[in-house]
């Protein structure tokens, strides 16, 4: 799908209005495009095919590429996808290629990020500073990784809450999808950062930036270390939890099979003197005693019952 916007010329700039054909200062959105679609934009605009299809591809990686006075930014954003019922973290590239008079998104996905200027939810946007319109997709974009990380530290810390209680499956489970979440962050992360640092070393000449936009880069920075960091920290904090699970879930195993041990152990003298006994051989001690069966059984008791305080007292179990 293809929709083109820019900011009405005779109201406020956050205020966006649809166009049908682009021109200076407008913004072309492709979401899910098509193959005709992409053909269309390339050939109606002369845009590199390969810079349109390049976030179409969910191995894509974070990077930067310039044709003549055309750049791509490749970006990898925060999504959540729903699997067999169970809501998941990730990431998906965004493409966007800035020309010298209009900016063009690409994104294989609806994105709540772009859906945001739309609303108007982000200040001082508009469609004509090319520039700054790039680095406050970057800028929301880290503030949404941080809002999914907040989410995730309530989610560990409710996780936290239930191993105190019970430890089931499906709490493992949940740990294994919010550490998968913590890669995907902070692997994107890693590689938006690297973008931002080349385009702050090397400013395209292609990349217009004025000083308000140089400090907006700088606070963008900011805020992405900011989220690659609490991801690493809610990484490694997930990472200890699941090795505590693992040894508490061991712990008790080894207690459970003491506890079993224990148990055999003490048993295992009646049923020794039971199978004396119950062996058909003749003169056995007590045999012609009054009162034998129960002598055998007070003394199997009185043995248990020694063993059993010997082994309480030793902490056995």
């Amino acid at each position: 799908m293809m929709q083109i916007y820019r900011n009405r010329k005779d109201a406020e700039p956050a205020l966006i209005e649809t166009v049908d054909s682009p021109g200076p200062g407008t913004w072309i959105r492709l979401t899910s495009p098509t193959e005709a679609e992409l053909a269309q934009v390339a050939g109606n605009y002369s845009l590199p095919l390969e810079f349109l299809r390049a976030a179409l591809d969910e191995e894509e990686r974070p990077r930067i590429d310039t044709e003549d006075d055309i750049v791509l930014i490749v970006m990898d954003i925060p999504i959540v996808t729903e699997t067999e019922g169970i809501r998941m973290l990730s990431t998906l590239p965004l493409g966007i290629i800035i020309t010298s008079t209009f900016i063009v998104t690409v994104c294989s996905r609806q994105s709540q990020i772009l859906d945001d200027f739309l609303a108007g939810k982000v200040r001082h946007f508009t469609t004509a500073k090319r520039t700054r319109f790039l680095f406050q997709i970057f800028y929301r974009n880290a503030s949404y990784y941080l809002n999914h990380l907040r989410q995730i530290e309530k989610s560990i810390s409710r996780i936290e809450v239930e191993l105190h209680r019970s430890m089931k499956n499906e709490i493992l489970f949940q740990m294994m999808e919010l550490e998968k979440s913590l890669i995907y962050f902070s692997t994107s992360l890693k590689s938006n950062e690297a973008v931002l640092e080349r385009i702050l070393r090397t400013k395209p000449k292609s990349l217009q930036m004025f000083e308000e936009d140089a400090g907006l880069l700088e606070d963008v920075i900011i805020e992405n270390k900011q989220a690659m960091e609490m991801s690493q920290i809610y990484l490694h904090i997930l990472n200890g939890m699941t090795g505590a699970f693992a040894t508490i879930i061991s712990n008790n195993l080894n207690i459970v099979m003491k506890f079993l041990a224990s148990i055999t152990i003490i048993i295992a003298i009646p049923t020794m003197i039971a199978s004396f006994y119950g062996m058909n051989v003749t003169d056995i001690p007590l045999s012609q005693t009054p009162f034998s069966f129960e002598i055998i059984f007070g003394i199997s008791f009185v043995t248990s019952v020694v063993l059993g305080l010997f082994m309480w007292q030793k902490k056995f179990f």
